[in-house]
């Protein structure tokens, strides 16, 4: 491995955010989950949350999205999960808030939000939006201010445009450098793991995990 490939790497695992993340409610599209994946390597998120309810949903949705995801889903760990309760309160742990994209009264617009807290955003699938069962788990809601005729946006689109306000945010508050809350170790070891992965002969590693009742 060349040193600049060595220093390409440290820079990424030194800017993740630690305390951003992502999680997906009953996403069907494999390539909706790969565009996701793509964001938020971009901004900077390391692990994402991926939830299941629906019986005919897998694990095989997340490797058909592998194309989409234009190589990110290496850099990228994703807890996947069958059961809500389980998947929200590993992300509440490690995260705090939750917050929803949902058209309910109490909804904020997104540019009003402090995005500089930790703090997990939840989607919904294509068609519903999130279920009622996500939402209880939820500490607030927002919405993508819009000015046309259509009053939502594709996932995947959505996803971003969320996550490049965030980004945006922090890079005011300088959290991709000295301000950056994620501990030195931290830091470290994620450096420590992305060199394993970007190993020749790591080359097909699965970047994703399965957690939760049908993984155990």
């Amino acid at each position: 491995m060349t040193p600049e490939r060595r220093q390409r790497l440290k820079e990424v695992a030194f800017r993740r955010q630690s305390e951003l993340t992502v999680i997906l409610e009953n996403v069907h599209d494999p390539h909706n989950i790969g565009a996701v994946i793509r964001s938020c390597d971009s901004v900077g998120i390391s692990e994402i949350f991926v939830l299941y309810t629906e019986s005919h949903l897998t694990e095989e949705h997340i490797l058909v999205g592998k194309k989409s995801s234009g190589g990110a889903r290496k850099w990228v760990d994703i807890h996947l999960y069958f059961d809500p309760d389980a998947c929200f309160r590993h992300v509440k742990e490690k995260y705090g808030r939750v917050l929803a994209t949902h058209l309910g009264e109490a909804a904020e617009p997104l540019h009003n939000l402090v995005l500089t807290e930790p703090v997990a955003f939840l989607f919904g699938n294509e068609r519903d939006g999130v279920s009622e069962t996500a939402l209880a788990y939820a500490d607030g809601n927002f919405v993508i201010p819009q000015m046309g005729m259509a009053q939502s946006l594709n996932i995947s689109v959505a996803c971003a445009v969320t996550l490049y306000e965030a980004l945006r945010q922090r890079l005011l508050a300088g959290m991709y450098g000295e301000n950056n809350p994620t501990p030195e170790a931290e830091k470290t070891a994620l450096y420590e793991a992305y060199l394993e992965r970007s190993d020749l002969k790591n080359k097909n590693r699965r970047a994703w995990r399965v957690d939760g009742e049908k993984g155990e």
